[in-house]
């Protein structure tokens, strides 16, 4: 007589319910709804990975909760330590794909930033960018989202005794083509019952996704705006970033416009500085003359070599006047230094050699 195979009921991820949905979900188990909020606490503000780990909890809780539920944590399987400070971090996921975090430490400054991803590869294909010549496998969860920075809160504890200051979501991935669960991730993150952090602290950065940036505005979010211009004529943006052919200048400038109608909250542009294609004066005065859509301030970018890419860094020298002529004008612009390029954790290198 043939048998069929009973197959193990699939657990849902307990990290995926509300607060509410948790109560009832205590409540069918015939516990006290209550516990709820302990369970919470453990999941949340003490990043609890597994349900043994909730010492506060029954042990014959801890074992229903176990056979019903299960908690899709992400785990750190390899760390580089770059000579200038900067750690990169190899997180595993539960399915098995790997993204990379980094923490860029300024103890000078008293400032210690998480990098994190929004996604598993990008389907942006950006021509400069490492992670760019991965194809988009999945967007990640917001508790995986979560998971990266309490990982590289606590590493920055172990090393430096301090907390996290900053969080920057330039990881891995495009964050307005997974707008849902990073909006709920940085909710998670701000929240008192999660990591508490302030969202003035956190910038989303995105590679110009027009119709997501005026969603931002609609939603009336906190946290501060990156946009990855890198160039300011159509030609060029669309040579580097193909985002460009449908979200061109023009259309991401009212995007702009429309943001800070509504939030009057300043923008902040990315722009690497490349050899001989956008660091001319002429590339600086269609910078200028774009910056004046919104109020707003430059991060100028040194250029990070990746493998098989055309593109170099400008000359010193270039930087530096490309730099004066924008402040000379008025605009705050800033000179982004590299950090851990040693072990290809700069801007645009993560997943260069994974």
């Amino acid at each position: 007589m043939e048998t069929t195979a009973i197959s193990p009921k699939k657990k849902t991820d307990i990290r995926s319910l509300s607060l509410d949905a948790l109560k009832l979900a205590l409540t069918e188990m015939n516990e006290k709804p209550f516990r709820a909020k302990q369970l919470y606490e453990w999941l949340w503000e003490k990043g609890a990975h597994s349900f043994d780990e909730m010492t506060s909890l029954s042990k014959e809780l801890r074992a229903k909760l176990d056979e019903n539920f299960c908690i899709n944590h992400i785990s750190l399987v390899k760390e580089q330590r770059s000579n200038d400070g900067t750690v990169k971090m190899g997180f595993n996921l539960y399915d098995g794909h790997l993204i990379e975090g980094v923490l860029i430490p300024a103890p000078w400054q008293e400032r210690f930033t998480a990098c994190v991803s929004s996604q598993v590869g990008c389907s942006l294909s950006c021509g400069f960018c490492a992670t760019g010549k991965l194809k988009l496998q999945r967007n990640l969860n917001p508790d995986e989202i979560y998971d990266q920075v309490l990982l590289i809160h606590r590493k920055t504890l172990e090393l430096y005794n301090h907390p996290l200051t900053n969080i920057v979501y330039m990881g891995m991935g495009e964050p307005m083509l997974n707008y849902k669960n990073v909006l709920q991730s940085i909710e998670r993150i701000t929240s008192p019952t999660g990591l508490g952090m302030s969202p003035r602290r956190i910038t989303v950065s995105t590679a110009g996704i027009a119709k997501m940036i005026k969603k931002l505005a609609d939603d009336d979010t906190k946290f501060n705006l990156a946009v990855s211009l890198h160039a300011a004529n159509d030609a060029k943006r669309n040579e580097i970033m193909p985002i460009n052919e449908s979200n061109n200048l023009a259309v991401l400038a009212e995007a702009l416009r429309y943001y800070y109608a509504k939030l009057e909250r300043m923008v902040t542009f990315e722009y690497i500085v490349f050899h001989n294609f956008n660091d001319t004066p002429q590339d600086a005065r269609e910078l200028l003359a774009f910056c004046k859509n919104v109020p707003c301030k430059i991060n100028l970018i040194e250029y990070n070599s990746v493998e098989g890419v055309e593109y170099t860094k400008t000359t010193e020298d270039r930087l530096v006047a490309f730099q004066a002529f924008l402040e000379d004008h008025g605009i705050t612009a800033t000179l982004r230094r590299s950090r851990g390029k040693d072990i290809d954790a700069a801007c645009g290198q993560l997943a260069n050699k994974n």
